[in-house]
C-alpha cells in the first residue's frame, strides 16, 4: 500500500510587510513565534504539539501579487513513507525542487500536477527552533539518514524558541550546507 499523508503540518504564506503579518500572528490571532530568521517568521498554537502551523516567508512584492501560498505541507509517518513519496513523485514527473534536514524533520518539496509548492514531511524526534534546510540523501540507509539529521540537530539545538540564530550556528549551517552540496 502506498505511503498517505497523516495530517496537515503547516501552510506558508509569503507576505509583503512581514513585521505587520508577525504582528498579527502573535498579537491579534494569540499564537506563539517559535521560528524566527532572514528566510521569515514560524508560529505555532501549540508548540509543544507542532513547532509552526503558519510560515510566514519574505518575499511578496506586492498585495496586488496574486504569489502568495508559499507552501502547502503535510505530515507522513515514518522515512520509509517520505522515500515512498519520493518513488512515486519521480514516476509520476512532478518537479522536485529539495529535500533537506530541518533537523526537526527531513522535507521533501515537490509541485503538484498545477505547480502548486507542496512538501511531504517526517519528525525526526529532534526539537529545533531554527530555521535549517540542509541538502539530504534520503535513499541511503536509516542509520546514514539520521546521522546527517544529528549533524544538522547538534549545529542547531541552541536556537532558542522565537530566537533568530547567532552567527556561530549560521556559520555552522553553511558549512554543513557546503559539505551536503559537495558530497560526502
Amino acid at each position: 500500500m502506498p505511503a498517505k499523508v497523516t495530517g496537515l503540518g503547516h501552510i506558508g504564506f509569503y507576505v509583503n510587510d512581514l513585521e505587520l503579518m508577525m504582528e498579527f500572528y502573535e498579537n491579534f490571532m494569540g499564537m506563539q513565534l517559535t521560528k524566527v530568521g532572514p528566510l521569515g517568521a514560524f508560529f505555532s498554537a501549540d508548540p509543544e504539539a507542532c513547532d509552526h502551523e503558519i510560515a510566514l516567508i519574505n518575499g511578496r512584492p506586492s498585495l496586488e501579487d496574486p504569489r502568495w501560498i508559499q507552501q502547502i505541507s503535510m505530515r507522513v509517518e515514518s522515512l520509509d513513507d517520505l522515500r515512498d513519496f519520493k518513488r512515486r513523485v519521480v514516476e509520476r514527473g512532478y518537479q522536485m525542487d529539495r529535500i533537506v534536514s530541518h533537523a526537526s524533520a527531513i522535507g521533501m518539496y515537490f509541485r503538484d500536477p498545477e505547480n502548486n509548492p507542496t512538501e511531504v514531511f517526517w519528525l525526526t524526534g529532534h526539537t529545533s527552533w531554527a530555521q535549517v534546510g540542509i541538502p539530504i540523501d534520503i535513499d541511503r540507509t536509516d542509520e546514514d539518514v539520521m546521522a546527517d539529521v544529528r549533524r544538522s540537530y547538534v549545529a542547531v539545538k541552541d536556537v532558542a524558541m522565537g530566537k533568530p540564530a547567532d552567527q556561530g550556528t549560521v556559520d555552522a549551517i553553511k558549512d554543513l550546507t557546503a559539505s551536503a552540496a559537495g558530497g560526502r
